[in-house]
């Protein structure tokens, strides 16, 4: 799903695929002030749904790599904020898989098994 879904589209950089899966927040522009609101509802549903799924399964699977000390790093010390940076999570997940698909660089501390 993932691959039709996102991944086998042409992204010209990391925002756009980003942007794309709708897992960025949406802007709150008021006067001077300049801010990120919520996660945007534009993007493609299934993708971003499918995505944050993905992040949850990962930090189960994969507890020594690189982004999943990262979550539990920013997570372990404050209440409340695991539902909003398994939202970064995703981003960051994404954009790695995106750049595993594009130049076959496999993220830091990822575990991949051969195919069955």
């Amino acid at each position: 799903m993932l691959v039709q879904e996102v991944l086998a589209r042409n992204m010209r950089d990391r925002r756009a695929v980003a942007r794309y899966a709708g897992l960025t927040g949406s802007p709150d522009e008021s006067g001077i002030k300049r801010r990120e609101k919520e996660l945007a509802r534009s993007g493609n549903a299934r993708g971003r749904r499918g995505m944050i799924q993905l992040a949850w399964r990962f930090l189960m699977l994969q507890k020594d790599s690189t982004l999943a000390q990262w979550f539990r790093g920013r997570t372990e010390s404050t209440r409340g904020t695991r539902k909003i940076m398994i939202v970064a999570l995703a981003r960051k997940l994404l954009i790695a898989l995106w750049r595993l698909v594009r130049e076959g660089v496999v993220p830091d501390g990822v575990v991949l098994r051969p195919a069955q």
